[in-house]
């Protein structure tokens, strides 16, 4: 029985933390006050279930506990409970219409962990802390920072939304664009640092992809109908049904051109192509629905060189007028490369390199080293291996730079 009550406890704090949580936190207006209350009732639960039985509903016993335990403290430490009631009440009228329209406080527990004013670090913390139930060893240890580090940030983060006053609503209307993307970022950020992990040495972290595809869902699940919420959901299922696939069974690093296409997850694609043809017919592409249109070119093609490289090559050109940053540039000329030749992409690899930002850049150098050995140049084609593999901060991305160069010293039989 006990390991039941576990097990229970653990569903319910992964599961529906986020949900109990943002209930709290409209209760007592602390966040930190939120959390301590239901950490103590996941405690008592653990103590009683195993005795008393599991509830019928177990996330509804947490609430419960919780509340009456944040009520507790408030009477004893002599406090008023700041309601999130009378903060909406303070709010213009057309905002508080909106915010009573959502009923899920989840969402406006999201939106409170991406705000502007806390550190960007800080707001992927908070929410795969308050929204996904990770613990602090476990953020730490995907993110490869010390727990107490952590934790200090955590602690910042909570502190800066009680002192700023950061209200417990959704933006008003003329804030909730930038709001939005900037939610969207941080749920990619946790995406991206479980795809392609940026040290360590582990490529991927498959925890750290389910967390942001889980959060990808919630949003759009609160949210439903918003293009680039479809969008960046239908880019991560895309780019996650791929992830079988990516290493060799040996943990070595393969390409797209390498990669056993039978591996892709199938029903992942399904979904992915699914949400992303929700979002198209509203005819507002943004840099998310066209990351996802590219991620389903690769996906639709049965083989490598079947890839529409020529249509990727169109799209990063739109994509390039939404978000001209320097990786998406690079991406850019790779395309452009596969779709007109390795020589119009070398030409642009060279001006690229003028860029402070991928002239340190591994992925630079990597991809010079592609299109040199598809050209033929042996010599050159190692030298950028060379300097590409000195610069990659990832054990796994480093040795199949190593491995790819030693293949071009291989000798021809």
């Amino acid at each position: 029985m006990a390991g039941d009550a576990l097990s229970a406890v653990e569903h319910v704090f992964r599961q529906e933390r986020g949900r109990v949580l943002a209930g709290l936190m409209r209760r007592f207006g602390d966040l930190g006050l939120a959390e301590d209350v239901l950490q103590e009732a996941c405690r008592k639960a653990l103590e009683l279930w195993p005795r008393t039985g599991i509830p019928d509903h177990p996330a509804a016993w947490l609430s419960a506990v919780a509340r009456n335990a944040g009520l507790d403290y408030v009477r004893r430490a002599g406090k008023s409970i700041t309601d999130a009631e009378a903060v909406l009440s303070c709010l213009p009228a057309s905002v508080m219409e909106e915010t009573h329209a959502i009923e899920d406080d989840r969402l406006r527990l999201l939106f409170i962990c991406c705000h502007p004013a806390l550190a960007p670090e800080a707001q992927v913390a908070l929410a795969l802390r308050t929204l996904c139930g990770l613990s602090t060893a476990e953020i730490a240890r995907a993110f490869g920072v010390a727990e107490a580090a952590l934790s200090q940030r955590l602690l910042r983060a909570k502190r800066k939304i009680a002192e700023a006053r950061i209200p417990f609503a959704l933006p008003p209307a003329q804030d909730w664009p930038l709001r939005l993307a900037q939610v969207l970022h941080v749920i990619y950020l946790v995406f991206s640092e479980g795809y392609c992990a940026s040290g360590g040495d582990s490529l991927l972290r498959a925890d750290l992809c389910a967390e942001a595809l889980r959060l990808g869902r919630l949003l759009d699940s609160l949210q439903p109908g918003q293009p680039e919420v479809q969008g960046l959901l239908a880019l991560m299922l895309l780019q996650a049904s791929r992830g079988p696939a990516r290493l060799s069974p040996g943990g070595e690093l393969l390409t797209l051109e390498e990669q056993d296409r039978r591996l892709w997850q199938s029903d992942l694609i399904a979904e992915g192509l699914a949400v992303l043809a929700l979002a198209l017919p509203a005819r507002a592409p943004g840099p998310y629905q066209l990351q996802a249109a590219i991620a389903a070119l690769h996906a639709k093609a049965p083989t490598a060189s079947q890839t529409d490289w020529r249509q990727i090559h169109v799209l990063y050109g739109a994509l390039l007028r939404h978000k001209p940053e320097p990786l998406i540039l690079l991406n850019a000329v790779i395309a452009c490369a596969m779709a007109h030749g390795a020589e119009h992409g070398l030409a642009w690899l060279d001006r690229l390199e003028a860029m402070p930002s991928l002239a340190s850049s591994h992925y630079l150098h990597a991809a010079r080293a592609d299109l040199l050995r598809r050209q033929g140049d042996c010599s050159g084609a190692l030298a950028a291996y060379a300097q590409a593999a000195m610069l990659a901060s990832n054990a796994v991305e480093r040795q199949y730079l190593l491995r790819r160069q030693g293949e071009m010293r291989l000798p021809l039989v």
